[in-house]
């Protein structure tokens, strides 16, 4: 078993009743089950709390913290460095080194809503809808692959793939570099160990997409990459390194999302036959399922830079400290939704903030919905009644999101 983080002092400013020792990272029981181990933050930690690991950082597991931490980005930053330190380091950077950013997952408003504006005509749900046949198609093919052999990894065999191959059709990239673009996917969702091991990830992305980029500059496509290029920011036409941030946030945004999506949604049903037959029997049915399974299981947890002194949850938080946004406690809060715990496709409250909520709100959400809902749609119509393999447990990594890396299942 990995051994956890190391202990960091507690600074004067956070008192002793906020601490509570939880390592986002190597948790154990975050890493057997993880929103079993969210249930238990929820009733033996505070709704915000200071964990001594990773470095020491604020952790919000309450939903109406969570809210409102997510809507006031004036002091919830996500601009994760300040501007000093990220001038300084630029400044050692050889002359034209450019740094692949998730832009603009790390800006803050009014600069923040300049540079998304523009993406959000080709994510409308109007333009996703209209990949719906093609998702479908390509979930048909990769159960074709497998259906015969009674059993499957279906993280690896299907809610890996599904999403790198529809994120090589919007952007245009050739199909036959799948296997390539799997290998980012696993190299993306492995634990971060450093701030050079990061942008050293982001930069492999770009790379990988720079003969796309560079060819659709002067040779438009019908293709995102080639609608970017025409794209004006602030009245400025759009940079190559603009283009390096946009395909890194897309690459990021639209895999990590549906693979986990899938993947917990699956589960849930291999786990619950009797709602794998109600579904099959009332298949309209799947998309209020695909919702409450999404605060059932949500597992994205967004990070934040404390940009000025402030109080949450009681507490005091002093600038630059760090706080992760853990919205898998969020919609899994007692005080927001009655008996959290269970799947209630009748729930009256389904406002869940799975895709996050203010200005960050998941650029990709109608995306993902129609990824998730297709999924589910063509495992039921497709396969018998499928279940866990009792063998072969699920496995699972942690940290900002809580993702699943395997997930064997068997039929009939």
């Amino acid at each position: 078993m990995n051994a956890l983080s190391p202990v960091s002092p507690r600074p004067d400013h956070v008192p002793e009743e906020a601490v509570y020792d939880f390592d986002m990272y190597l948790d154990p029981a975050l890493l057997t089950d993880p929103h079993e181990r969210v249930r238990e933050l929820l009733r033996d930690a505070p709704p915000v709390f200071w964990t001594p690991r990773n470095g020491g950082h604020w952790v919000v597991t309450g939903y109406a913290e969570n809210y409102a931490a997510s809507r006031d980005t004036e002091s919830f930053s996500s601009q994760l460095m300040p501007t000093e330190q990220a001038i300084a380091i630029m400044e050692q950077l050889p002359p034209g080194v450019h740094h692949p950013s998730p832009t603009p997952i790390t800006m803050d408003p009014p600069v923040h809503t300049m540079f998304r504006q523009p993406l959000n005509p080709y994510f409308s749900p109007k333009a996703m809808l209209a990949r719906k046949q093609e998702i479908r198609s390509l979930a048909n093919e990769l159960i074709d692959q497998f259906i015969d052999k009674g059993h499957c990894d279906f993280i690896p065999e299907f809610a890996e793939t599904l999403p790198v191959q529809v994120f090589l059709n919007l952007l245009g990239l050739p199909g036959e570099r799948q296997a390539e673009f799997r290998d980012l996917v696993h190299m993306f969702l492995a634990p971060i160990t450093s701030l050079e091991d990061s942008t050293g990830r982001m930069r492999k992305v770009a790379d990988a997409m720079a003969d796309v980029v560079k060819a659709r500059q002067h040779d438009p496509k019908d293709d995102l990459i080639s609608l970017l290029w025409q794209t004006k920011i602030d009245g400025k036409d759009t940079t190559y390194e603009l283009m390096e941030d946009f395909g890194v946030l897309l690459f990021i945004a639209g895999l990590d999302t549906v693979i986990n999506g899938i993947g917990y949604g699956i589960r849930h049903l291999a786990r619950n036959p009797d709602l794998q037959a109600q579904l099959r029997e009332n298949p309209k049915q799947i998309v209020e399922a695909a919702e409450e399974i999404l605060r059932r299981y949500t597992f994205t947890i967004p990070q934040r830079r404390i940009a000025k002194d402030v109080e949450l949850g009681g507490w005091q938080m002093k600038e630059n400290d760090r706080l992760s946004l853990y919205l898998p406690g969020a919609d899994l809060d007692e005080r927001e939704f009655a008996s959290p715990e269970n799947f209630d496709l009748n729930r009256e409250n389904k406002v869940h903030i799975a895709f996050g909520v203010g200005p960050h709100r998941c650029l990709g959400s109608h995306l993902a919905r129609i990824e998730l809902q297709v999924a589910y749609e063509v495992m039921l119509e497709r396969l018998p009644q499928f279940r866990l393999d009792p063998e072969k447990p699920a496995k699972f990594h942690a940290g900002f999101i809580l993702a699943m890396d395997s997930l064997p299942l068997r039929w009939d």
